[in-house]
């Protein structure tokens, strides 16, 4: 029997990687009409018909996030109510993935809520990357690739050949994936311990540095940028503990809210390297900044998905 070609489908919120991504996989983005009402309701239905295909949304959580979800959930019932054989969300950063537990009395659990109307909405399956914790993936009801980008950071700062290195964890809950990375570089670990006044989102104050920094040059690691506010006090922090004048910041998600570009730029990094998990407007952009490409290895996943292979092979291509 042979199986249907792929479709990749693309919502707006990030097209430039769902071109990339079928780029890599020798085919094009399908044609999704979207519009709007003049009342603001979003309209969205694919062009040609799906009945029976693997279809693939790229779909990220921008800075328009609820957009994006709304945008997200009316192309899935669109989908599915065309028939579409299976239907495979790929979001690279998922949207509202730190409110994963409750932290204070009568907080909700966002991130399950999410995972909740996407299944609802008719998902099958979800591709992500570095999820805000690994046990998110329970919050679904059908399967999830939770994508690492260690190799990816790890990759390009191997090309560097930087001696003397210690990866720094900006806090005690990343330590492990820091871990993982330093030992893919060859480097000693170092954890910030840090804590947030009270019922404060943005807000963090560095209270130690446990390990050995003095002399060395660091990569502060971590899973996502949003104000900048924990990654430019560290680098204060870490500076007074003695570390090299070279300070790399290494993360996933560029969220990157105000004023996030404006700190970074004066922050005084070596080189703040990021991946394409979300788009970064010229805005935002500054001296310094790296972006690497995720597409490749999304690529890579969805074809092994769609012909029914190890995802874990696809990681090590």
């Amino acid at each position: 029997m042979v199986k249907n070609p792929i479709k990749i489908f693309s919502g707006t919120s990030h097209p430039e990687l769902a071109k990339e991504i079928a780029k890599h996989l020798k085919t094009g983005v399908s044609e999704m009409q979207i519009s709007k009402f003049a009342c603001g309701e979003i309209y969205a239905k694919p062009k040609d018909t799906v009945r029976g295909t693997d279809v693939f949304i790229i779909q990220t959580a921008s800075e328009n996030v609820n957009e994006d979800l709304m945008e997200l959930f009316i192309m899935l019932d669109s989908l599915k109510r065309s028939f579409a054989g299976r239907i495979h969300v790929v979001m690279p950063h998922y949207a509202y993935s730190r409110q994963d537990r409750v932290a204070t009395p009568r907080e909700p659990i966002s991130a399950r809520l999410v995972a909740d109307l996407i299944s609802a909405a008719g998902a099958d399956h979800l591709i992500t990357m570095k999820l805000h914790s690994d046990q998110e993936q329970g919050f679904f009801n059908f399967s999830v690739d939770n994508i690492n980008t260690e190799n990816l950071f790890a990759t390009y700062f191997n090309k560097k050949k930087i001696k003397n290195l210690v990866v720094v964890s900006p806090d005690a809950g990343g330590a492990k994936d820091a871990k993982k990375f330093s030992d893919l570089v060859g480097a000693e670990l170092a954890i910030i311990h840090k804590s947030r006044p009270l019922h404060t989102h943005n807000k963090s104050e560095v209270m130690h540095v446990v390990g050995d920094v003095e002399g060395k040059t660091c990569i502060l690691y971590d899973d996502m940028i949003d104000t900048g506010g924990s990654v430019t006090n560290a680098v204060v922090a870490l500076k007074k503990m003695g570390a090299a004048k070279d300070i790399y910041l290494a993360a996933t998600h560029p969220v990157f809210s105000d004023p996030a570009a404006e700190r970074l730029a004066v922050a005084g990094f070596k080189e703040v390297v990021v991946s394409n998990t979300i788009p970064v407007s010229k805005a935002k952009q500054f001296k310094g900044l790296k972006v690497l490409s995720v597409a490749p290895l999304l690529a890579n996943v969805i074809k092994n998905v769609h012909e029914d292979k190890s995802v874990t092979s696809a990681l090590n291509k």
